[in-house]
């Protein structure tokens, strides 16, 4: 399909979303948690500067968009997968004192992206923690089954067994915040990580009201920022009359007219980003001043200096790795991540 005619589609759907039906209410129990505004500010940073295409600058954290809020932060492992266009870093964070997992949103001209982010089948988890749990089956894939999740596995074992319990704050934009999301269940769920903080920007829905549910029960800490009129967190669309339908998990925070709303435990508070009827997707592009898009439009494209050694995988992925305390090295991904 041709992008002038996927966007017009997009924008149809968002109109069909918009709707202000009976709720499907989501039990949260006792857990509330604060907004914080600069911490708002720092991991937007952190969702922007992964973005950026030269690999070098992003690894040394010497890029354009690495510094102000984020300046003194360590890449510990950087992960490019190149087969699925994926790319995401793990670090260790002075302010907060954190590790910060940032997973990049969807390439603009990535024709593998837009088919990932379109694939609105969902797919039946099937947990005895979660029943009745249904997620977008290609943001899962992309995920679970690409060299992303056992890179950043790996990458907060090492960082916690040096640095000791350190709390993660998971982030993304667009795409980015749907699968930094996945992972941000992953290590609480699978890896025993309690002190899990995510905060997304312009993310699209994941799952159903089930899932919404038990999300937010293992990962309470959870703020998601919309800008405004953004398309994509109107997508996949929402109906209130369908059990089935995707519905974003709770907590939004809707920026406009210079106001951050926190809004109700629902997760579809009609009184925030729902209750537009117009989506815009330069909404999308921008939060809080920040360029949410890569320098370069190319697809998939990577820029590294020639002095840095890499190896990659048959596939061509490539993980470039330090030392969370000691000489930093550079350590090619190995074949049992690359398989997975």
């Amino acid at each position: 399909m041709e992008r002038p005619a996927l966007l017009k589609m997009m924008i149809f759907i968002c109109l069909l979303t918009a709707c202000n039906g009976r709720e499907i209410k989501i039990k949260t129990g006792d857990n509330t948690t604060n907004f914080n505004h600069t911490l708002a500010l720092i991991l937007a940073e952190y969702a922007s500067a992964v973005y950026t295409v030269d690999l070098s600058e992003l690894f040394s954290w010497t890029c354009a968009r690495c510094n102000n809020l984020t300046m003194g932060f360590e890449v510990i492992e950087l992960v490019v997968d190149i087969q699925n266009c994926l790319q995401a870093f793990v670090g260790v964070a002075p302010d907060p004192n954190a590790i910060v997992i940032a997973i990049r949103g969807t390439q603009e001209n990535s024709v593998q992206n837009w088919i990932e982010d379109f694939i609105w089948q969902e797919l039946d988890l099937k947990l005895p923690d979660m029943p009745g749990a249904m997620v977008h089956r290609g943001l899962y894939g992309a995920y679970n089954n690409t060299s992303l999740r056992p890179a950043i596995v790996e990458a907060v074992d090492r960082i916690r067994e040096s640095y000791g319990e350190l709390p993660v704050m998971a982030t993304g934009h667009s795409m980015g915040g749907a699968l930094v999301a996945f992972a941000a269940l992953d290590l609480v769920m699978n890896h025993g990580i309690d002190n899990v903080h995510l905060m997304t920007f312009g993310q699209p829905r994941i799952g159903n009201a089930a899932f919404a549910s038990c999300f937010y029960k293992y990962i309470p800490n959870t703020f998601r920022i919309v800008h405004n009129r953004d398309i994509v967190a109107h997508l996949p669309p929402y109906y209130s009359f369908y059990w089935k339908s995707y519905h974003h998990f709770p907590r939004e925070v809707w920026l406009h007219d210079d106001i951050e709303q926190i809004c109700d435990d629902s997760g579809e508070d009609p009184s925030c980003s729902r209750s537009v009827w117009i989506c815009s997707i330069n909404d999308h592009k921008t939060y809080y001043g920040l360029s949410m898009e890569a320098e370069d439009w190319s697809t998939c494209r990577i820029i590294m200096d020639r002095s840095l050694q890499y190896q990659t995988d048959v596939a061509g992925n490539i993980i470039l790795a330090k030392d969370a305390i000691g000489p930093s090295i550079v350590k090619p991904i190995s074949q049992k991540a690359a398989a997975m």
